[in-house]
């Protein structure tokens, strides 16, 4: 005969089981949308500290930032999406009648010598070029199609959001309580994946997303056309290691030198290069004393996670991967350090 208490265990595992697995089907259709509110409530963190040292009192200093997190969405969503997707429609008309190859003629004459090439070549531009924003058109139509179902998603974000903020000190105490580790292990693990969030989040998208901003102040001063859709692609290039704002500053600056702007060139050159050197300066102020991840492993997992979970998977890959690596770097438990997981100097080894 089965023995009763290993039964009872047996089932209550069970029983766990089924329920998580139900959970998850209820809560995967917005599960995108609460992991977007854990991440704004981490980045708004020292906000709503620094409020809340003044108000002392969680619940107006969570409805202000929340409220005020709410009006700049609204009215960055209601003036700049129009002209965002003006821009876009005039970049995509002038494309079609724009002669790729004759610049890289200029700057490469051997190569594009032979006119197959150079046909060949043109094509393929084009093409990437126009089903680029015919893609970027249709996710923009899309938004507009499912506004409700959009909607409702905010409301699940910011929700979120408002909860984890003012309650954040009850929610890691509950996650604390159900972790398998001693308190040593646990507190180096809390330590590690809050030092590698702050590097993620700060040290490479709140800066990748300054990078871009800088970068647009160019494009703005220097009257390029459509200035406010080229600092929306440099924001989010600037948001990838390796690649950067270059790859969307250096082809305006070498279109302004070849249409006679060369005066434009320079200014956008140099708030260009503005842009590449603060990610030197800001980001050992931001995650200095800080776990880190090589910038190899943050591209990887930006890259995956685009495929995985779309736009949002820029956050979340790197972060996926990270927490994996700090999960066995501690079981891992040696002298000799990490090669993907680096911890600051001063982080002392802990025996399990």
């Amino acid at each position: 005969m089965m023995d009763e208490p290993y039964f009872k265990r047996i089932m209550t595992t069970i029983i766990l089981a089924v329920l998580i697995i139900l959970s998850f089907f209820i809560i995967r259709p917005i599960l995108l949308s609460v992991i977007v509110g854990l991440i704004l409530a981490f980045i708004f963190t020292p906000i709503y500290d620094f409020i809340n040292k003044k108000i002392k009192f969680g619940t107006i200093t969570a409805t202000l930032i929340s409220g005020f997190l709410i009006l700049i969405i609204i009215l960055i969503l209601w003036f700049l999406t129009p002209i965002i997707i003006d821009q876009a429609l005039k970049i995509y008309l002038s494309t079609q009648q724009m002669d790729f190859v004759a610049p890289l003629k200029e700057i490469f004459p051997s190569i594009f010598s032979s006119k197959e090439f150079s046909s060949e070549i043109g094509t393929i531009i084009h093409s990437f070029v126009t089903k680029s924003i015919n893609s970027f058109l249709n996710s923009v139509s899309g938004i507009i199609l499912n506004f409700p179902q959009i909607m409702l998603q905010l409301f699940v974000a910011f929700f979120t959001f408002f909860f984890v903020l003012r309650d954040k000190e009850k929610i890691i105490s509950y996650v604390k309580s159900m972790l398998p580790f001693s308190k040593e292990i646990e507190k180096k693990l809390f330590e590690q994946t809050k030092g590698i969030t702050v590097s993620v989040l700060y040290g490479q998208i709140v800066i990748g997303i300054l990078q871009g901003l800088i970068a647009g102040a160019g494009f703005f001063i220097f009257k390029v056309p459509n200035a406010l859709l080229l600092t929306l692609l440099a924001c989010i290039a600037g948001v990838f290691p390796i690649i950067g704002t270059t790859v969307v500053w250096v082809p305006v600056a070498i279109y302004l030198l070849f249409t006679g702007a060369t005066f434009g060139a320079v200014g956008v050159t140099i708030f260009g290069l503005i842009s590449v050197f603060i990610d030197n300066i800001l980001k050992p102020v931001m995650v200095s004393q800080r776990t880190n991840l090589p910038s190899s492993i943050i591209l990887i997992g930006m890259v995956g996670g685009f495929f995985f979970f779309g736009v949002l998977g820029f956050v979340l890959g790197p972060l996926i991967l990270a927490y994996l690596l700090i999960i066995l770097e501690v079981y891992r438990n040696k002298r000799v350090p990490g090669l993907l997981v680096q911890e600051p100097p001063s982080k002392l080894r802990i025996s399990i």
